[in-house]
């Protein structure tokens, strides 16, 4: 029990000593469970890339009816990102995790009871409510941590997309060593038995968020009204903002449900093995986000993003391409096949690595940007690039299906992927030229937003600024 110290017990220093000693306890606390509670409910919201392939055997499923369902769970994930920021801004971050935490058990443990197609999408879409979860994560960590710390500690939190990879590491021996048994007398082993443990560890998260966190939360938009939190979102920046996260965020949750079906299709792996390669690329995807939060931090967002379009553009370009060799028609009416080419899958792993560690930098460096534009608007802004980067994992899958379905390919895949990093690049680049152009020929190497000291002599006025940054 904390006791305040008699008037002449104490100094300013002690008290502001203390003062900061609590303010770090109370951010590292926020900043540990929301990361473990969002690791959990990420690996719940994509737990159908590995519960698939055993759904899809037992129900009888192809593989557009398989990538209707991932879409589904994606789908909810995304829909929900906007209000979730916007209200753990007004309300606290600690209350709407905590809630979000008690929803996605119970929509967890109803995914073991399904025993139809149509109850399996319904139940998936309510599973990826869990995939909200971020944007209220993002607004509450936003509210806690220091400004010259929010790159890194926004992409810690942001890692917890390794929770994407969990269930590639315990479900197939799961699955494996408990088919056909029953526990309690109504959990059945199996591929059923997956959902009802993440059901038991997010009950058990949903307490310790509540308990442990500091009960005195953060809430920078506690009064402020709905129009004026929404007054950003008419700003062009936000909206390509969110397209850059559709190819770093929306691709990576596609890519990581996709993946597993695309090495047992292609390379005719077990469903253990295509599961340990994908979590190679989940991994980087990951883990790296803290180092693209960090290298933002100190070099800039701007910057970061060029890297990470270009070795997307690098990977991608190469994974497009189909295998093939030329034949060439000889005077004598023979043929001889040059050039012949196939990617095995080595080198198509290391490149899958290469793009997952791209965009893992990536993400980071895209909410960056959020909270220098809109410090009191972090969770209208980043639940609107958080919604339409998850509604771009929403569209893919179904995408990959059905080009791969039009053209035959496989690799048709990345084809897509690579045609939305081009678009992004190009944007990025157009508007940073742009800007360059309209503030001074000094600014010329200069990607981040100008700071006072690098300004011309000549500033243009203050509205003018305020409509050129509006349009950037």
């Amino acid at each position: 029990m904390y006791v305040k110290p008699a008037p002449d017990d104490s100094t300013p220093d002690e008290t502001a000593t203390e003062q900061n000693s609590r303010n770090d306890r109370g951010r590292t606390r926020v900043l540990t469970l929301s990361t473990i509670g969002f690791t959990v409910m990420f690996a719940v919201w994509l737990m159908f890339g590995i519960l698939g392939k055993p759904i899809s055997e037992e129900f009888g499923l192809s593989e557009v009816q398989l990538s209707w369902i991932i879409a589904a769970a994606v789908l909810n994930g995304s829909l929900w990102r906007l209000p979730a920021g916007i209200v753990a801004d007004r309300v606290g971050g600690r209350r709407v995790m905590t809630a979000m935490l008690l929803l996605t058990a119970v929509a967890s443990f109803l995914v073991s009871r399904a025993d139809s197609y149509a109850m399996l999408l319904v139940l998936a879409f309510l599973v990826g409510f869990a995939g909200n979860s971020f944007t209220a994560g993002i607004a509450w960590n936003s509210a806690w941590q220091p400004r010259e710390k929010q790159g890194f500690a926004l992409g810690l939190f942001g890692a917890g997309n390794v929770g994407a990879s969990v269930t590639k590491f315990i479900g197939p021996p799961l699955i494996a060593g408990t088919a056909g048994a029953t526990y309690l007398g109504v959990v059945e082993g199996g591929w059923r038995l997956v959902p009802v443990v993440y059901a038991v560890l997010l009950l058990a998260l949903a307490a310790a968020t509540w308990f442990i966190t500091p009960r005195q939360d953060r809430v920078p938009s506690h009064g402020t009204p709905l129009r004026t939190q929404l007054e950003p979102l008419k700003q062009l920046r936000v909206w390509r903002f969110s397209l850059y996260y559709v190819a770093v965020f929306g691709a990576y949750v596609a890519l990581a449900a996709w993946l597993p079906t695309y090495y047992m299709n292609n390379y005719d792996v077990s469903l253990q093995t295509a599961a340990y390669l994908t979590a190679l690329y989940i991994f980087p995807a990951s883990l790296l986000r803290p180092v693209g939060g960090s290298l933002s931090d100190r070099l800039g967002a701007r910057r970061v993003m060029y890297w990470t379009f270009g070795l997307m553009l690098l990977s991608t370009g190469i994974l497009m391409m189909p295998p093939g060799h030329i034949v060439v028609d000889h005077p004598d009416g023979t043929q001889t096949t040059h050039l012949a080419y196939q990617l095995g899958i080595v080198p198509f792993t290391l490149l899958v690595v290469l793009l997952g560690c791209a965009m893992g930098i990536g993400k980071a460096a895209v909410y960056k940007h959020i909270p220098e534009y809109f410090p009191r608007q972090v969770g209208a802004v980043g639940g609107l690039v958080g919604m339409l980067g998850g509604l771009g994992g929403f569209f893919l899958p179904p995408l990959f299906a059905y080009t791969k379905a039009w053209t035959g390919l496989p690799s048709s895949t990345f084809l897509v992927l690579f045609v939305l990093t081009v678009i992004c690049a190009v944007w990025m680049h157009l508007t940073v030229v742009r800007m360059l152009h309209g503030e001074s020929p000094q600014l010329a190497t200069h990607f981040e937003k100008p700071e006072p000291a690098d300004q011309p002599a000549a500033p243009a006025s203050a509205a003018t600024r305020a409509s050129k940054e509006a349009h950037v």
